[in-house]
């Protein structure tokens, strides 16, 4: 069971606006919008800050630039929650906007120990964030790129990332879950299993963990109608054809997903469930 700490986040961004944590969702108007940054920066108002998911490149302290481990990313919604990864942990908070601060209060984090190299840069870019006020620093035209730097001159640097649409997307399976089974399973060593859509012809294809996999899919309203699979007829190791074995079981049938950002959730009519993630 992942433990849960607390921590204190506050930052202070430039570029938004005071908005009451009551306040409903809604469009924004210009002229209530701060602007950020200075200098060579490029004014940007609370929208181009908020409701982006920011993919953290690089962080420098003491003028040692440290690469972002895979994952690591901040994202503030417009009704001020906030959630992130520091390069192993996850993070979450509730945002308080009063001006030009933000002030995450406690927030909660899983408690995963990583190899090395990602809780370095997780230690670092946690306590990055603990160090007052972040000047924040807006930048680019369609790829929007973040700079925040701290009192102490330490800098993060962040780029925007889309989210991934399911059409033509390689989506690699890291988990399947047995029909009426209470967990999921990570697949076994040495499994190649991902799916890529193709909407327009209708299909999908990959692989199964073992064989090539292609099959029927109709895509409606949250839905997707697989067809019934059609494979090769190749001979793994016992785990392998186990895991693929639960794994075509989401076809021929309907299943239900969801996206969220780059991570993909399949849960079908039989029960079998299958999360799997963007490739870069």
């Amino acid at each position: 069971m992942k433990k849960q700490r607390l921590t204190s986040v506050s930052l202070s961004l430039l570029t938004l606006a005071v908005l009451p944590l009551a306040a409903a969702c809604g469009s924004e108007k210009g002229g209530g919008s701060q602007t950020v940054g200075s200098g060579n920066g490029t004014a940007a108002g609370t929208s181009e800050v908020t409701g982006v998911h920011w993919s953290v490149d690089d962080l420098t302290v003491d003028g040692k630039k440290s690469a972002a481990p895979a994952g690591a990313y901040l994202e503030i919604d417009k009704n001020g929650k906030v959630s992130g990864n520091y390069g192993c942990n996850h993070f979450g908070a509730t945002a308080k906007v009063d001006g030009e601060n933000i002030d995450l209060g406690q927030a909660q984090s899983t408690d995963m120990a990583c190899l090395g190299d990602r809780m370095t840069f997780e230690n670092s870019f946690s306590k990055a964030l603990t160090d007052g006020t972040l000047a924040a620093q807006v930048k680019g035209d369609g790829e929007e790129q973040l700079t925040l730097t701290t009192k102490a001159g330490a800098t993060i640097h962040l780029t925007e990332e889309k989210a991934a649409p399911l059409d033509g997307t390689k989506w690699t399976v890291t988990t399947v879950g047995e029909p009426g089974a209470d967990t999921v399973s990570p697949l076994p060593s040495g499994a190649d299993t991902y799916l890529v859509f193709d909407q327009k012809k209708g299909t999908v294809s990959g692989k199964a963990g073992c064989n090539n996999v292609s099959a029927e899919a109709t895509l409606s309203d949250g839905t997707i109608t697989f067809g019934s699979p059609a494979t090769t007829r190749r001979m793994c190791d016992a785990s392998l054809m186990k895991a693929e074995k639960t794994f075509l079981k989401l076809f021929d049938g309907k299943a239900t997903y969801k996206i969220d950002h780059r991570s993909l959730s399949l849960t079908s009519a039989n029960g079998t469930t299958v999360s799997a993630n963007a490739d870069a």
